[in-house]
């Protein structure tokens, strides 16, 4: 994330899928993941701005755009340094 750290612990991840029968099929149909940053007061505007633009230069969600909805959300706990 853009000078941001996210090893060791730092971003983390929940996703969760919502399926739906099409036909006699499960589809999954939307996929919703909550990211979770630890991040200094200093870069918490970057990492707004990075969340928010960041779909468009995901390889995943770009493959999957148009096919199944993809939502995110940011939640930032603030860290020390």
């Amino acid at each position: 994330m853009r000078q941001i750290p996210a090893g060791e612990g730092l971003l983390t991840s929940d996703v969760r899928g919502e399926v739906e029968k099409d036909g006699r099929v499960l589809v999954i149909k939307r996929i919703h993941v909550t990211y979770y940053l630890k991040v200094a007061v200093k870069d918490r505007e970057t990492a707004v701005r990075v969340h928010d633009m960041h779909a468009d230069f995901c390889p995943v969600a770009r493959s999957i755009k148009g096919c199944i909805d993809i939502t995110t959300e940011l939640v930032m706990e603030e860290t020390g340094s």
